[in-house]
Protein backbone atom coordinates (compact mmCIF):
# COMPACT_ATOMS: atom_id res chain seq x y z
CA UNK A 1 0.00 0.00 0.00
CA UNK A 2 1.34 3.28 -0.85
CA UNK A 3 1.70 5.62 1.91
CA UNK A 4 1.35 9.67 1.04
CA UNK A 5 3.30 11.66 3.48
CA UNK A 6 0.82 14.19 4.88
CA UNK A 7 0.55 17.41 3.57
CA UNK A 8 2.34 20.25 5.81
CA UNK A 9 0.38 23.44 7.08
CA UNK A 10 3.64 25.52 7.71
CA UNK A 11 6.44 25.68 5.02
CA UNK A 12 9.79 23.92 5.73
CA UNK A 13 12.73 25.84 7.71
CA UNK A 14 14.48 26.05 3.89
CA UNK A 15 11.80 27.55 2.13
CA UNK A 16 12.25 30.85 3.69
CA UNK A 17 15.65 32.98 3.21
CA UNK A 18 17.62 34.16 6.40
CA UNK A 19 15.68 37.56 7.67
CA UNK A 20 18.27 40.94 7.72
CA UNK A 21 16.55 41.39 10.43
CA UNK A 22 19.35 39.40 12.25
CA UNK A 23 21.73 39.99 9.43
CA UNK A 24 21.72 43.07 7.57
CA UNK A 25 24.01 41.25 4.54
CA UNK A 26 22.15 37.44 4.26
CA UNK A 27 20.93 38.90 0.95
CA UNK A 28 23.87 40.17 -0.46
CA UNK A 29 25.64 37.26 0.59
CA UNK A 30 22.65 35.10 -0.56
CA UNK A 31 22.67 36.60 -3.71
CA UNK A 32 26.33 35.75 -4.33
CA UNK A 33 25.50 32.40 -4.12
CA UNK A 34 22.32 31.98 -6.45
CA UNK A 35 24.11 33.70 -9.37
CA UNK A 36 27.19 31.81 -9.22
CA UNK A 37 27.70 29.65 -11.86
CA UNK A 38 28.70 26.48 -9.93
CA UNK A 39 25.36 26.45 -7.74
CA UNK A 40 23.73 25.35 -11.46
CA UNK A 41 22.36 21.83 -11.34
CA UNK A 42 25.11 19.95 -13.53
CA UNK A 43 22.07 18.22 -15.93
CA UNK A 44 21.17 22.49 -16.52
CA UNK A 45 24.47 23.73 -16.67
CA UNK A 46 25.95 24.25 -20.73
CA UNK A 47 29.07 25.06 -19.79
CA UNK A 48 29.82 22.07 -17.68
CA UNK A 49 28.21 19.70 -20.35
CA UNK A 50 30.86 21.24 -22.85
CA UNK A 51 33.82 20.59 -20.70
CA UNK A 52 36.46 18.40 -22.56
CA UNK A 53 36.18 16.12 -18.84
CA UNK A 54 32.28 15.30 -19.53
CA UNK A 55 32.40 14.27 -23.09
CA UNK A 56 31.76 10.44 -22.36
CA UNK A 57 28.45 11.66 -20.96
CA UNK A 58 27.47 13.88 -24.05
CA UNK A 59 28.80 10.73 -26.21
CA UNK A 60 26.20 8.50 -23.85
CA UNK A 61 23.26 10.81 -23.90
CA UNK A 62 23.85 11.58 -27.76
CA UNK A 63 23.39 7.45 -28.38
CA UNK A 64 20.18 7.01 -25.79
CA UNK A 65 18.20 9.61 -26.79
CA UNK A 66 17.29 8.20 -30.44
CA UNK A 67 18.10 5.06 -29.30
CA UNK A 68 14.69 5.66 -26.97
CA UNK A 69 13.08 6.73 -29.20
CA UNK A 70 12.98 4.25 -31.83
CA UNK A 71 12.34 1.84 -29.23
CA UNK A 72 9.71 3.68 -28.58
CA UNK A 73 8.14 3.86 -32.13
CA UNK A 74 8.58 0.45 -33.26
CA UNK A 75 11.89 0.49 -35.73
CA UNK A 76 13.66 -2.91 -35.84
CA UNK A 77 15.12 -2.58 -39.45
CA UNK A 78 16.15 0.02 -41.77
CA UNK A 79 17.18 0.32 -45.02
CA UNK A 80 19.60 3.26 -45.07
CA UNK A 81 20.21 5.55 -47.92
CA UNK A 82 23.16 7.60 -48.55
CA UNK A 83 24.06 10.07 -51.24
CA UNK A 84 24.68 13.56 -52.49
CA UNK A 85 22.93 17.00 -50.99
CA UNK A 86 23.94 18.72 -53.88
CA UNK A 87 21.91 16.51 -56.55
CA UNK A 88 18.72 18.24 -56.81
CA UNK A 89 15.32 17.17 -58.48
CA UNK A 90 15.42 18.36 -62.15
CA UNK A 91 13.06 21.58 -61.69
CA UNK A 92 15.76 23.04 -58.98
CA UNK A 93 19.02 22.08 -61.32
CA UNK A 94 17.35 23.72 -64.09
CA UNK A 95 16.06 26.79 -62.47
CA UNK A 96 20.24 27.27 -61.34
CA UNK A 97 21.41 26.24 -65.22
CA UNK A 98 19.13 29.24 -66.52
CA UNK A 99 20.09 31.44 -63.88
CA UNK A 100 23.63 30.78 -64.99
CA UNK A 101 22.87 30.87 -68.70
CA UNK A 102 21.38 34.30 -68.30
CA UNK A 103 24.26 35.52 -66.18
CA UNK A 104 26.49 34.82 -68.74
CA UNK A 105 24.77 36.69 -71.70
CA UNK A 106 24.90 39.54 -69.23
CA UNK A 107 28.14 39.71 -68.08
CA UNK A 108 30.78 36.83 -70.07
CA UNK A 109 33.14 35.14 -67.06
CA UNK A 110 35.15 32.20 -67.03
CA UNK A 111 33.83 31.47 -63.20
CA UNK A 112 30.54 31.89 -64.35
CA UNK A 113 31.52 29.46 -66.99
CA UNK A 114 32.64 26.96 -64.70
CA UNK A 115 29.74 27.00 -62.58
CA UNK A 116 27.12 26.64 -65.27
CA UNK A 117 29.10 23.66 -66.25
CA UNK A 118 28.65 22.45 -63.23
CA UNK A 119 25.15 23.13 -62.95
CA UNK A 120 24.30 21.39 -65.93
CA UNK A 121 26.68 18.41 -64.60
CA UNK A 122 23.79 18.52 -61.81
CA UNK A 123 20.99 18.35 -63.99
CA UNK A 124 22.45 15.57 -65.94
CA UNK A 125 22.67 13.66 -62.20
CA UNK A 126 18.80 14.97 -61.51
CA UNK A 127 17.71 11.21 -63.05
CA UNK A 128 18.94 10.25 -59.20
CA UNK A 129 16.75 12.29 -57.54
CA UNK A 130 13.79 10.42 -59.13
CA UNK A 131 15.77 6.96 -58.55
CA UNK A 132 15.81 8.05 -55.13
CA UNK A 133 12.66 9.03 -54.57
CA UNK A 134 11.09 6.00 -56.06
CA UNK A 135 13.44 3.72 -53.57
CA UNK A 136 11.96 5.40 -50.80
CA UNK A 137 8.50 4.66 -52.13
CA UNK A 138 9.61 0.94 -52.44
CA UNK A 139 10.85 0.84 -48.67
CA UNK A 140 7.46 2.78 -47.43
CA UNK A 141 5.35 0.45 -49.19
CA UNK A 142 6.40 -2.90 -47.95
CA UNK A 143 5.11 -2.64 -44.31
CA UNK A 144 1.05 -3.23 -44.10
CA UNK A 145 0.05 -0.36 -43.72
CA UNK A 146 1.83 3.18 -43.64
CA UNK A 147 1.76 3.38 -39.66
CA UNK A 148 4.29 0.04 -40.04
CA UNK A 149 7.49 0.56 -39.16
CA UNK A 150 9.38 -2.50 -38.72
CA UNK A 151 11.12 -1.95 -41.99
CA UNK A 152 12.23 1.50 -42.38
CA UNK A 153 14.07 4.10 -45.06
CA UNK A 154 16.73 5.74 -43.02
CA UNK A 155 18.83 8.53 -44.63
CA UNK A 156 21.40 11.63 -43.06
CA UNK A 157 18.06 13.89 -42.46
CA UNK A 158 19.80 16.41 -45.65
CA UNK A 159 18.62 17.57 -48.59
CA UNK A 160 19.40 16.17 -52.66
CA UNK A 161 19.11 12.51 -52.19
CA UNK A 162 18.49 11.94 -48.63
CA UNK A 163 15.54 14.06 -49.15
CA UNK A 164 14.90 12.37 -52.18
CA UNK A 165 14.58 9.04 -50.23
CA UNK A 166 12.58 10.61 -47.60
CA UNK A 167 10.15 12.34 -49.73
CA UNK A 168 9.54 8.92 -51.64
CA UNK A 169 8.40 7.37 -48.18
CA UNK A 170 6.37 10.33 -47.55
CA UNK A 171 4.22 9.55 -50.97
CA UNK A 172 3.55 6.25 -49.72
CA UNK A 173 1.99 7.96 -46.24
CA UNK A 174 4.94 5.85 -44.52
CA UNK A 175 7.43 6.88 -41.41
CA UNK A 176 10.98 7.38 -42.85
CA UNK A 177 14.07 8.54 -40.04
CA UNK A 178 16.87 11.55 -40.81
CA UNK A 179 19.74 11.42 -38.70
CA UNK A 180 20.78 15.14 -38.90
CA UNK A 181 23.77 16.32 -37.71
CA UNK A 182 24.97 19.72 -36.27
CA UNK A 183 27.56 21.77 -38.14
CA UNK A 184 28.96 24.75 -37.86
CA UNK A 185 26.97 26.47 -40.27
CA UNK A 186 23.11 26.74 -39.80
CA UNK A 187 21.62 23.79 -41.67
CA UNK A 188 18.00 22.32 -42.02
CA UNK A 189 16.69 18.60 -41.80
CA UNK A 190 14.42 18.08 -45.36
CA UNK A 191 10.78 18.52 -44.72
CA UNK A 192 9.42 14.93 -45.52
CA UNK A 193 11.35 13.36 -42.73
CA UNK A 194 8.57 11.66 -40.00
CA UNK A 195 8.71 14.15 -37.25
CA UNK A 196 8.89 12.34 -34.16
CA UNK A 197 11.84 9.84 -36.38
CA UNK A 198 14.35 13.07 -36.80
CA UNK A 199 17.34 13.30 -34.37
CA UNK A 200 19.73 15.58 -34.36
CA UNK A 201 23.73 14.45 -33.54
CA UNK A 202 26.18 16.53 -32.20
CA UNK A 203 28.64 13.56 -32.66
CA UNK A 204 29.23 11.94 -36.17
CA UNK A 205 30.61 9.09 -34.65
CA UNK A 206 27.25 8.23 -32.69
CA UNK A 207 25.45 9.40 -35.92
CA UNK A 208 27.11 6.33 -37.51
CA UNK A 209 26.62 3.89 -35.25
CA UNK A 210 22.86 4.56 -35.51
CA UNK A 211 22.84 4.07 -39.25
CA UNK A 212 24.26 0.93 -38.42
CA UNK A 213 22.24 -0.20 -34.95
CA UNK A 214 19.29 -1.31 -37.24
CA UNK A 215 20.64 -1.67 -40.96
CA UNK A 216 19.64 -4.57 -43.02
CA UNK A 217 20.95 -2.76 -46.45
CA UNK A 218 22.52 0.08 -47.74
CA UNK A 219 22.20 1.31 -50.70
CA UNK A 220 24.20 4.34 -52.18
CA UNK A 221 23.68 6.85 -54.44
CA UNK A 222 26.14 9.23 -56.32
CA UNK A 223 27.98 11.26 -53.72
CA UNK A 224 30.78 12.91 -52.20
CA UNK A 225 33.02 12.67 -49.59
CA UNK A 226 30.31 12.07 -46.65
CA UNK A 227 29.27 9.22 -48.99
CA UNK A 228 32.25 7.84 -49.28
CA UNK A 229 33.18 8.53 -45.88
CA UNK A 230 29.40 6.31 -44.32
CA UNK A 231 29.81 4.06 -47.12
CA UNK A 232 33.54 2.89 -46.64
CA UNK A 233 32.70 2.96 -43.28
CA UNK A 234 30.15 0.32 -43.38
CA UNK A 235 32.01 -1.85 -45.63
CA UNK A 236 35.45 -2.04 -43.52
CA UNK A 237 33.19 -2.91 -40.69
CA UNK A 238 31.40 -5.94 -42.93
CA UNK A 239 34.73 -6.77 -44.37
CA UNK A 240 36.35 -6.74 -40.88
CA UNK A 241 33.17 -8.92 -39.51
CA UNK A 242 32.50 -5.86 -36.77
CA UNK A 243 29.08 -6.22 -37.99
CA UNK A 244 26.97 -8.58 -40.00
CA UNK A 245 26.71 -8.87 -43.84
CA UNK A 246 24.00 -6.86 -45.79
CA UNK A 247 23.69 -5.96 -49.32
CA UNK A 248 25.61 -2.92 -49.99
CA UNK A 249 24.23 -1.48 -53.20
CA UNK A 250 25.92 1.18 -55.23
CA UNK A 251 23.26 3.05 -57.94
CA UNK A 252 25.07 4.47 -60.81
CA UNK A 253 28.12 2.10 -62.08
CA UNK A 254 29.48 4.46 -64.58
CA UNK A 255 29.69 7.30 -61.95
CA UNK A 256 31.28 4.76 -59.35
CA UNK A 257 33.48 2.96 -61.21
CA UNK A 258 35.00 6.23 -63.05
CA UNK A 259 35.52 7.43 -59.48
CA UNK A 260 36.90 3.99 -57.60
CA UNK A 261 39.11 1.77 -59.54
CA UNK A 262 37.71 -1.14 -57.75
CA UNK A 263 39.83 -3.61 -59.14
CA UNK A 264 43.06 -2.10 -58.88
CA UNK A 265 42.09 -2.79 -55.08
CA UNK A 266 43.09 -6.03 -55.95
CA UNK A 267 45.49 -6.13 -58.15
CA UNK A 268 47.99 -4.03 -55.84
CA UNK A 269 47.05 -6.78 -53.00
CA UNK A 270 45.31 -4.68 -50.31
CA UNK A 271 41.98 -6.11 -50.77
CA UNK A 272 41.34 -9.88 -51.13
CA UNK A 273 39.43 -10.91 -54.25
CA UNK A 274 36.63 -12.06 -52.44
CA UNK A 275 36.02 -8.13 -50.77
CA UNK A 276 34.81 -6.97 -54.29
CA UNK A 277 31.93 -9.08 -53.41
CA UNK A 278 30.77 -7.03 -50.54
CA UNK A 279 28.75 -4.50 -52.80
CA UNK A 280 26.96 -5.21 -56.01
CA UNK A 281 25.78 -2.04 -58.74
CA UNK A 282 21.97 -0.85 -59.50
CA UNK A 283 20.95 1.16 -62.33
CA UNK A 284 17.34 1.73 -61.03
CA UNK A 285 15.17 2.00 -58.05
CA UNK A 286 13.66 -1.22 -58.94
CA UNK A 287 16.64 -3.22 -59.37
CA UNK A 288 18.36 -2.02 -56.13
CA UNK A 289 14.91 -2.77 -53.78
CA UNK A 290 14.65 -6.35 -55.27
CA UNK A 291 18.50 -6.89 -54.98
CA UNK A 292 17.89 -5.74 -51.06
CA UNK A 293 14.44 -8.78 -50.86
CA UNK A 294 16.82 -10.72 -52.59
CA UNK A 295 19.86 -10.74 -50.91
CA UNK A 296 18.11 -11.59 -47.30
CA UNK A 297 15.33 -14.48 -49.27
CA UNK A 298 18.74 -16.34 -50.08
CA UNK A 299 20.15 -16.09 -46.56
CA UNK A 300 16.46 -16.31 -44.55
CA UNK A 301 15.38 -14.91 -42.91
CA UNK A 302 12.99 -12.81 -45.74
CA UNK A 303 13.39 -9.28 -45.10
CA UNK A 304 9.74 -8.88 -45.34
CA UNK A 305 8.03 -12.35 -44.19
CA UNK A 306 10.28 -12.41 -41.42
CA UNK A 307 8.51 -9.04 -40.36
CA UNK A 308 4.67 -9.62 -41.46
Amino acid sequence: MKITPPEHEKAFPWQSKKSPLDDPKVNEQLNAILNNPNYIPADKDSDFLRQDEVRSMRLGIDYLKPELLMRKYGIENTIVVFGSTRIVEESQAKREVARLEEALKKSPDPALEKELRVARRILDKSVYYDMARRFGSLVGSSGKSPSDARVTLMTGGGPGIMEAANRGAHDVGAKSIGLNITLPHEQYPNPYITPDLCFQFHYFAIRKLHFLRRAKALVVFPGGFGTFDESFTLMTLVQTRKVDPMPIIFVGKAYWEKLINIEMFVEEGVVDPEDIDLFQFAESAEEAWEMVLQWHDERKPPLIDATH
